[in-house]
C-alpha cells in the first residue's frame, strides 16, 4: 500500500500540541501507511514528542515555522500578517506536493482564507463549502455548507450538491441521494435561490436528486446530502450540538437523584446519551473543505485526543479516496453535459 502524507498545524485550537502530538501517536498506530509532518515552532513541539515516546519515530518529522495564527485573529489579518505560521506552512506543503493533506484545529476563518489563497479553488467552483457528517440510525448525512458561505446563489448552492455527492461517493455511497434544506417540502417553499437550485439539481441526470428536506428530517435518513447556505448550515449544525450536549447533561442529573431516577438514568445512559455522543463535537470530528485543490479537514478547536485522530484519519480517507479527482470530475462532466444542452 502506497504511503500518505498529511500536514498537521500542531498548533491549532484550543489546546494545541498538548492534543495533537498525542493524537498523531494514535493515529500512526491505526494507520501503518500513514506519515505526519508536524508543522509549528520546533523548541515546543520536542517535549511534546519525547513525552509521547515519538521523538525518534521514523514516520514523524518535524516543520519548523515561528508563528501561531490567533483564534480570535480575522481572516484578513491572518492572511496578511502570519506569513511563517503554523497554518500557512501546512497548507503551503500541500500546495507543493510534500503533502496529500491538511489537518488544522485553528481558526475557521483564517484557514478558510488562506487555504482558498494558497490552494485555490477547483475550475468551476466559485466558493468552496465546510462539510461535515452527521449520524442518522443506519450511517451518516452529510450537511454543507456549515458557515464558510453564509450568503449562496442558486449556483453555489448546485456546486455544493455535486461537491457533496461527489465526497458522499468517497465514503462509499454510490448514489447519494441529495437534498435541500428548506421550511418545507412543497415546491413554492424556501428563498429564490433554493427553488432556483432545486430546479437544476431535478434536471441534472448526474445527481440523485429526492427533494426539499425539514430539518426536523435530518436524521432520517432521507437524504445521504443535505445542501444550505452556510448560515442555515451553522445554526443547524450548533442546535444539534447544544441538543446533544443538553442530553448528556440531562443524563448525568438523573443518575445523582433517587433510586427512581438512577434507575432511569441506566435506560437513558444506553439508549440516550451513546447515541447523543455522536453529535457532541468531541466525539464526532472533522469538517472537511471541499472544492479547494487539495484536502484540508478542520478540526473542532475544542477537539480532545480521539477526536482530532478522527479528523487524521478522515483525510487519510479523502486521500485514499482520492476525493480532488472525484470532485472535479464530478463538475466536468455537468459543465460538459451544461454545454451539449
Amino acid at each position: 500500500m502506497a504511503d500518505l502524507t498529511i500536514a498537521l498545524d500542531a498548533m491549532g485550537g484550543d489546546h494545541g500540541p498538548r492534543i495533537t502530538v498525542p493524537a498523531v501517536r494514535e493515529a500512526l498506530f491505526s494507520c501503518s501507511e500513514l506519515h505526519i509532518i508536524l508543522v509549528g515552532p520546533q523548541a515546543e513541539l520536542l517535549p511534546y514528542l519525547s513525552q509521547c515516546g515519538l521523538d525518534q519515530h521514523p514516520r514523524i518529522s518535524v516543520h519548523h515555522c515561528s508563528e501561531v495564527v490567533p483564534m480570535d485573529a480575522k481572516p484578513a489579518v491572518a492572511l496578511r500578517a502570519f506569513k511563517d505560521s503554523s497554518m500557512r506552512r501546512a497548507l503551503e506543503l500541500v500546495r507543493d506536493k510534500l503533502a496529500d493533506a491538511c489537518v488544522s484545529a485553528g481558526n475557521t476563518g483564517a484557514l478558510m482564507a488562506m487555504a482558498k489563497h494558497i490552494l485555490r479553488p477547483l475550475s468551476g467552483v466559485n466558493r468552496p463549502a465546510l462539510i461535515k457528517p452527521l449520524p442518522q440510525v443506519a450511517g451518516q448525512t452529510f450537511l454543507l455548507d456549515l458557515g464558510a458561505n453564509v450568503d449562496c446563489d442558486a449556483g453555489t448552492l448546485f456546486q455544493f450538491a455535486l461537491m457533496g455527492s461527489a465526497l458522499a461517493n468517497t465514503a462509499g455511497l454510490r448514489q447519494p441521494k441529495i437534498a435541500l434544506l428548506n421550511i418545507g417540502e412543497e415546491a413554492n417553499k424556501g428563498t429564490e435561490a433554493v427553488r432556483s437550485c432545486a430546479k437544476r439539481l431535478s434536471a441534472c441526470s448526474q445527481v440523485n436528486y429526492v427533494g426539499y428536506l425539514e430539518a426536523s428530517a435530518l436524521f432520517s435518513g432521507k437524504a445521504d446530502v443535505v445542501v444550505c447556505d452556510g448560515f442555515v448550515g451553522n445554526v443547524a449544525l450548533k442546535s444539534c450540538e447544544g441538543t446533544a450536549r443538553f442530553m448528556l447533561q440531562m443524563g448525568l442529573a438523573r443518575s445523582k437523584g433517587g433510586l427512581f431516577d438512577r434507575l432511569l438514568s441506566r435506560w437513558w445512559k444506553k439508549r440516550l446519551i451513546l447515541s447523543s455522543m455522536s453529535l457532541n463535537p468531541d466525539q464526532y470530528n472533522g469538517a472537511s473543505l471541499l472544492g479547494l485543490r487539495g484536502i484540508v479537514v478542520k478540526s473542532h478547536g475544542s477537539a480532545g485526543q480521539e477526536a482530532f485522530s478522527h479528523a487524521i484519519h478522515q483525510a487519510a480517507a479523502e486521500v485514499k479516496g482520492q476525493l480532488t479527482t472525484k470532485i472535479m470530475d464530478r463538475l466536468n462532466t455537468v459543465l460538459l453535459d451544461d454545454g451539449r444542452s
